[in-house]
């Protein structure tokens, strides 16, 4: 199976990926984030895009999974500090992941919750259905995002799961990995001397490994009976407890500092293991001691940047440092004008030097190393200098009247100014060039990770190759599967094929009823149900001048009124069933994969024809007391087929229980069989009692068929 793991770099989603790895499973991830980098286990691809991207839909559409795992509650891309914001985008990206896999229904979706949901104290251990009583806004958010899955599941018809972690834990590899109680209490007496214990607080945990196993089990199944499920090790264990082995495990003589509050909260995981039949069995006081001894090797790793034992001096140096650097050059500006304001002075008057402006050096200097502004503040800082040096022997109405002081400044500034705008020019030419190559660089780094994934999937079109998917082997294979198949089946299984070989979900297949109608028999999809149960395909005129001409129809156009593609399937030159698909991408929608619709399209339609033809030879045999109500054999084999279809979501139907007594059976099909559709059926179930069987329908849409039966007399009942 192709799995696409989405989620930041952590523990859990390394041991997710070395555990699908060993399985034989195609592994993807989606990183979440664009600039981080993270590193994690070696998978098929990673893609380093954020959940809002514009291009999620296409790299579902790239990955095609099967099944995807958000990591939900522990995705390391989410810091829950307390921070609404930090919720908002988070809730946010659940949406629109889960928008973009509504769109692409193949997959199913495992969503990881936790514990947090719950707080307080229950005497009993809690269900799946108990309700949230969590407190702060990371326990608020998993709630909404369980709803908003529990949501799209039940409108959009997503194939989706949640999982709660009941206290997970495991060995944390760096700091921002210190998210559980034990790795808490470890960093607590390795830091501060002390350990932090709730005198009350009972709770259940669940170790890393056993959580890979259970979510495992929940991808490998391909059914499940419930939405939700908690996952947890059953084992009860209260925190002074853990201290305690906390203690023993560092060999420590930290003290135990009891706290108030806490209260037994435990998560029922009996409804998963009795499901899927699976327990824990790893050791809680084995797993503490490892996770102590790993952070006591390791304790550079976890209190190397601890801010809590930085002295205050460093803590403020951190906090203004930014200011120090802005005023730096200024202070380092006033500082050098002081050597040049006292060299001017012994030049003013000099025989030799006389001609040497200190003030021009000290403009330029400053205008060459810090740029334009730091020239324009250094004149300013010279132009001072320079009146004060005059005012010796000159009044300052005079200094102010002389020419000469604005020619002198007007030079200053403009030869500072022009030297600071070169400098800064130069500067700006050299960081875009910096840019230039680092944006070079790292499309070097995309287009060489592009080479290797490409080569890995020109390595998997080689084997498809060899494997011959669309050559002789696959269309033996099925021809064999329809060959295999019920009469009653075929069409059905017909669906699930196209659904195979054309890569969509939105497949439809339809009845001709007669010469301008056409009623839907099986549909794999909601969308592929967007035209209803009757269709009036001759108004279709661009579909039917195609399927009349026995070709396969290409929406070349787009049209969103007609399916994307459509072929006809014949008997003794009139039309039999029309196949519709949607949801095809645009390099699909070629003459080759027409061509290989059509190729299918025969290979189905004979196998139609030939359970057509048997059951027209078995058509005496199939009724009972010469009449239309099917016998026992042929109705009970009818409805499980059905029945079976409709749990593989090809199609919707009823089975309603006509209470009459069996003298009257008969009456009752002279009565009512004119008053029903061609695709519904009425027959003998195992009981001895009536049924009818009606095809496409859903529980509102029978009930006018009831009422018809009503006013003939006769009562009624669906059968679930």
């Amino acid at each position: 199976m192709n799995i696409l793991l989405t989620g930041g770099s952590s523990s859990l989603i390394d041991s997710m990926i070395l555990k699908l790895r060993k399985e034989g499973h195609r592994v993807f991830i989606l990183t979440g984030d664009k600039y981080k980098h993270n590193k994690y286990e070696k998978v098929f691809e990673k893609y380093e895009f954020p959940y809002d991207s514009e291009n999620l839909n296409e790299i579902l559409e790239s990955v095609n999974p099967d099944v995807t795992i958000l990591m939900g509650a522990f995705d390391t891309n989410y810091y829950w500090n307390g921070e609404e914001r930090e919720n908002v985008r988070f809730v946010s990206h659940l949406v629109n992941i889960l928008v973009a896999h509504s769109m692409f229904q193949k997959a199913r979706l495992i969503f990881l919750s936790s514990d947090e949901i719950y707080s307080g104290n229950y005497g009993h251990e809690i269900g799946e259905d108990e309700k949230f009583s969590g407190s702060g806004l990371k326990a608020e958010c998993l709630s909404q995002a369980e709803e908003m899955c529990r949501n799209f599941r039940e409108n959009r018809g997503l194939d989706l799961m949640v999982l709660r972690l009941d206290h997970f834990y495991g060995v944390p590899k760096e700091k921002k990995d210190v998210s559980h109680i034990i790795a808490r209490m470890c960093l607590e007496c390795l830091r501060d001397g002390y350990i932090r214990a709730s005198t009350d607080h009972e709770f259940s945990m669940l170790y890393e490994k056993d959580a890979v196993e259970y979510i495992y089990q929940a991808v490998r199944r391909k059914k499940h009976e419930h939405f939700l499920y908690h996952l947890s090790s059953n084992d009860v264990v209260n925190e002074l407890e853990l201290a305690a082995l906390v203690q023993e495990a560092l060999k420590s003589e930290a003290n135990i500092i009891t706290v108030p509050g806490g209260g037994r909260c435990v998560l029922s995981g009996s409804r998963f293991e009795k499901e899927y039949g699976v327990h824990a069995f790893c050791d809680y006081k084995k797993a503490v001691r490892d996770i102590a001894f790993y952070m006591k090797k390791h304790k550079g790793v976890f209190l190397g940047e601890d801010e809590l034992k930085k002295p205050w001096w460093k803590r403020i140096w951190e906090k203004w440092k930014w200011l120090l650097r802005v005023l730096f050059p200024f202070v380092e500006n006033l500082v050098c004008f002081i050597p040049f304001f006292m060299l001017n002075n012994r030049t003013v008057g000099s025989k030799y030097f006389a001609n040497l402006d200190p003030f021009l050096l000290y403009v330029l200097l400053f205008a060459i190393v810090y740029g334009q502004q730091q020239a324009t503040f250094s004149a300013m800082c010279a132009v001072a200098g320079y009146l004060f040096r005059q005012m010796y022997t000159r009044s300052g109405f005079e200094v102010l009247m002389d020419y000469n002081t604005y020619v002198w400044i007007a030079q200053l500034f403009i030869l500072g100014l022009v030297v600071g705008y070169m400098r800064d020019q130069i500067r700006t030419m050299r960081m875009e060039s910096q840019e230039l190559e680092d944006h070079l660089s790292r499309q070097i780094t995309d287009i060489r990770d592009i080479n290797e994934s490409n080569i890995r999937v020109k390595k998997v079109m080689e084997q498809q190759l060899i494997d011959q998917r669309d050559g002789i082997g696959k269309i033996y294979s099925i021809t064999k599967a329809l060959d295999q198949r019920m009469p009653d089946e075929v069409m059905f299984y017909a669906v699930e094929i196209l659904t195979e070989l054309m890569g969509t979900r939105d497949v439809a297949l339809y009845n001709v009823v007669n010469g301008d109608y056409a009623r839907i028999f099986s549909a794999a999809s909601e969308k592929a149900r967007s035209f209803g149960n009757s269709i009036r395909y001759r108004d279709m005129t661009e579909i039917y001048s195609e399927l009349a001409e026995e070709k396969v129809y290409i929406n070349k156009t787009m049209d969103e009124r007609y399916p994307l593609m459509a072929r006809a399937i014949y008997q003794d030159g009139s039309m039999q069933m029309i196949i519709m698909l949607w949801g095809l991408s645009w390099e699909k929608m070629t003459l080759g994969q027409a061509n290989f619709l059509t190729v299918v399209s025969y290979l189905i339609q004979n196998a139609v024809l030939r359970s057509q033809r048997y059951m027209q030879a078995l058509e005496e045999k199939r009724y009972s007391q010469d009449s239309r109500i099917l016998d026992k054999e042929a109705f009970v084999s009818l409805v499980q087929a059905y029945k079976s279809a409709e749990e593989r979501n090809l199609v919707e139907c009823i089975l309603l229980h006509i209470e009459v007594p069996a003298e009257n059976y008969r009456d009752v099909d002279a009565a009512m069989t004119k008053r029903l559709r061609g695709s519904d059926y009425m027959g003998i179930m195992t009981d001895g009692g009536l049924y009818v069987l009606l095809a496409n329908t859903t529980r509102e849409s029978a009930v006018p068929v009831q009422e018809r039966f009503k006013e003939n007399g006769y009562q009624t009942e669906i059968v679930e």
